[in-house]
């Protein structure tokens, strides 16, 4: 039996295994029956005597996930639900990789940034923690190589370890469509708009994950509960909530 350099941290499913040690090679877990995502960002509202409306963000902003699974046998079960007994509730975060967000939209770009070598990178020198748009650009890009598509998800590879919140893209600036005012991104740019604000600074040249982005989660109860049934098959679900 040969030895491994790390144990599976993603929830696994048909492309994350995981093994009777831990590792990240041996069983496949199941795939997700249903898959329910929503954001939550809190606000405060107060409206003036003459209908103004002044609000403002309450808490940072959370994805909330709920993956509902086929009935297992226990084959299929037990690698899914041994992994969220060993995180202990929510004392031990966790990723999760939703299959709607795997790849991008855009075929071309899915391609394209399949390859970590080509993962789009931060133009500015610095972007500040809540900004909610900034330019992604990559030597020998152009809109030949695709773009984001709005609905897309990312994350940030860069050199804060702990800039683990994932976003989504609202709007996608290119050289031939863009708001006049802030004028055309070059042609190796893209200018991504996207909710929410950064929640951490972004620095030049840190990287943006488009394909297969990770959500880091732990789990919103502490009791993990089943049922089986007189076929011998297991009933599970999970609710899951953003963590930074």
């Amino acid at each position: 039996m040969a030895n491994f350099s790390s144990f599976q941290n993603i929830l696994p499913d048909p492309n994350n295994q995981i093994g009777s040690a831990g590792q990240v090679t041996g069983t496949a877990g199941p795939g997700f029956a249903s898959v329910s995502i929503s954001s939550e960002q809190r606000t405060l509202r107060d409206r003036t005597n003459s209908g103004r409306i002044l609000a403002r963000a309450k808490t940072g902003h959370k994805w909330n996930i709920k993956i509902q699974y086929n009935p297992m046998t226990r084959a299929d079960f037990e690698p899914v639900y041994n992994f969220l007994l060993h995180r202990r509730g929510a004392l031990n975060p966790f990723f999760v990789s939703l299959p709607q967000y795997r790849t991008p939209q855009d075929s071309t770009f899915a391609s394209f940034s399949a390859s970590d070598s080509n993962k789009l990178q931060s133009k500015a020198v610095l972007v500040s923690g809540g900004a909610t748009f900034l330019t992604m650009y990559k030597s020998g890009y152009s809109s030949a190589n695709g773009t984001p598509q709005p609905g897309d998800l990312f994350t940030v590879d860069g050199a804060n370890s702990n800039h683990k919140k994932a976003y989504m893209v609202t709007r996608v600036e290119t050289p031939t469509d863009y708001l006049a005012t802030s004028g055309a991104p070059s042609s190796n740019e893209v200018r991504v708009h996207f909710t929410p604000g950064l929640s951490r600074s972004v620095a030049q040249n840190d990287a943006f994950v488009f394909h297969n982005p990770l959500i880091k989660v732990i789990m919103t109860t502490d009791v993990q509960e089943y049922s089986l049934n007189t076929n011998n098959l297991y009933s599970f679900s999970l609710s899951l909530e953003e963590v930074q």
